[in-house]
């Protein structure tokens, strides 16, 4: 079983920076690929961005040329880096994973508030 934790949510004013990390229990050198999707209040759950085995990277619309995502195989962690942050990233980020055998993991989510 994969367990993913993230870290380095918090409260930023809009224009503010954080970076988020997943740490995952296992080696994510074989992963499918990873990213991070985030829910806010009254809303489903969507996709941020995503990075896969060979370093390929997808972003939403709405993140592009503010967010990065990275991937550290050595440390078993991905991160994204969140800059010009907008009150309308409010959100709780979860990490995900999906694993060679095309199992989806999921974590329990950081909480980021940006105020205006």
């Amino acid at each position: 079983q994969v367990q993913l934790v993230e870290s380095g949510g918090g409260e930023v004013q809009a224009g503010g920076s954080l970076r988020l990390s997943c740490a995952a229990s296992t080696s994510i050198f074989s992963f499918m690929s990873m990213g991070w999707y985030r829910s806010a209040p009254g809303k489903q759950r969507d996709l941020v961005a995503t990075i896969t085995k060979s370093g390929n990277t997808n972003y939403a619309d709405s993140v592009k040329g503010r967010f990065t995502i990275s991937r550290d195989n050595a440390e078993n962690t991905v991160y994204l880096q969140m800059n010009s942050l907008k009150p309308e990233d409010t959100a709780v980020y979860y990490c995900h994973a999906m694993t060679p055998q095309y199992f989806n993991h999921w974590g329990q989510g950081t909480q980021v508030s940006v105020s205006s």
